[in-house]
């Protein structure tokens, strides 16, 4: 018998899988906390980069999932 792996038999998507799960988990993250790290921005910061109050409560209110 032999003890090698039928090439047929063999899940290729896993490590595909498994990484597009890894990297989606990263940029929820991503987005999680950048939208929390926008509400401590100063009325100067916001000026700055062009962004109101409004803007940074609207990003902020988002769910983490959604682009």
């Amino acid at each position: 018998m032999s003890t090698l792996t039928h090439n047929s038999m063999t899940n290729h998507h896993a490590p595909g899988l498994i990484q597009q799960i890894g990297e989606t988990l990263h940029v929820w993250h991503e987005r999680y906390r950048t939208r929390r790290e926008l509400t401590n921005w100063t009325a100067r910061d916001l000026h700055d980069v062009g962004l109101s109050w409004s803007d940074i409560a609207y990003e902020a209110e988002k769910p983490f999932w959604r682009a």
